[in-house]
């Protein structure tokens, strides 16, 4: 089932828990239009994230940079990375997601040492994966097997699942990654999100850009430097654009009209919200929410 609308906490780890009923996996197909937002939001989680394109081409941003993604290929995202995807060319990119916990792949006694010290490492945030190398294949190969074990959940399937999972793994791993480990990395990363946190917190309130700075422990200039080099826009332009994220919500009830859902995310007017919004979204929106009343009539209907 597709993860239509993300759910996420402050710092924009992901709530949604990733598992069937008796393992600790995820595994679906998402078509990337269809997501609440138009893409898939910026978010991160602790468990890996596999990723096969099955149609179109996608741009996914893992932490500061951007991957394009074609059919038949797809991506490895480390533990805890920032990432977002978003449809390149109104392809009607559609893509198997297949998220794993770390401490699943491997038993406990191996985890310290085959698979900790790659969620530690801060030069692996993703690995593009094709076809053109044998490993990289046998890690695709294995995507759709675990896809279809889910779907089919043929006699033993959660072991046939385990061992699909180790293999994955294996292949990973054996193709020699030098390591790194660098503190400013972690640092880094960690005031990112302290910062995402704080506006995911404080969105409806007026912000300012020294509010967002002290949450980083950063200055206004080094704030701003972040938020170019990772999201490529700033700080306050962030704030909009998460604020529209949240109105889109609330627009779809029924009982909300525009000039409360414009107060509610943080505008202190209309008359700006609904420009932003149009910008953001080429519609006004009033235009957005009648598009989404009917869609969800007809829906029903059908």
């Amino acid at each position: 089932m597709q993860i239509k609308d993300f759910i996420v906490d402050q710092s924009l780890k992901e709530l949604t828990e990733h598992r069937t009923v008796v393992l600790p996996i995820a595994c679906y197909e998402t078509i990337i239009s269809q997501n609440i937002n138009g893409y898939t939001p910026l978010h991160w989680h602790d468990e890996f994230q596999y990723v096969l394109v099955v149609k179109g081409e996608s741009i996914f941003q893992i932490n500061e940079e951007h991957i394009t993604v074609q059919e038949g290929e797809g991506l490895f995202i480390n533990s805890g990375c920032l990432h977002m995807a978003k449809d390149k060319n109104d392809s009607g990119c559609a893509y198997i997601c297949l998220n794993v916990s770390p401490s699943f792949i491997l038993s406990q006694e191996l985890y310290t040492t085959y698979i900790n010290p790659y969620i530690q490492a801060t030069n692996l945030p993703y690995v593009h994966l094709d076809a053109k190398e044998i490993w990289k294949k046998n890690i695709l190969d294995a995507i759709v097997k675990v896809n279809q074990l889910i779907q089919l959940k043929p006699s033993y399937y959660e072991i046939d699942i385990t061992i699909q999972l180790a293999l994955i793994w294996r292949n990973l791993i054996i193709n020699g990654f030098q390591l790194e480990y660098e503190q400013m990395e972690t640092l880094k990363n960690h005031r990112m999100k302290q910062m995402l946190n704080w506006i995911h917190t404080h969105y409806a309130e007026k912000i300012f850009l020294d509010d967002i700075a002290r949450a980083g422990q950063l200055s206004r200039s080094e704030c701003c430097r972040y938020f170019k080099r990772i999201l490529k826009k700033t700080p306050l332009n962030y704030v909009t654009d998460y604020r529209i994220q949240k109105s889109l919500i609330l627009l779809q009830q029924s009982e909300s009209n525009v000039t409360d859902v414009a107060y509610q995310v943080g505008f202190n007017s209309t008359s700006y919200f609904i420009e932003r919004f149009r910008k953001s979204m080429n519609m006004t929106p009033l235009a957005y929410k009648k598009y989404k009343m009917a869609d969800s009539f007809y829906g029903k209907g059908t």
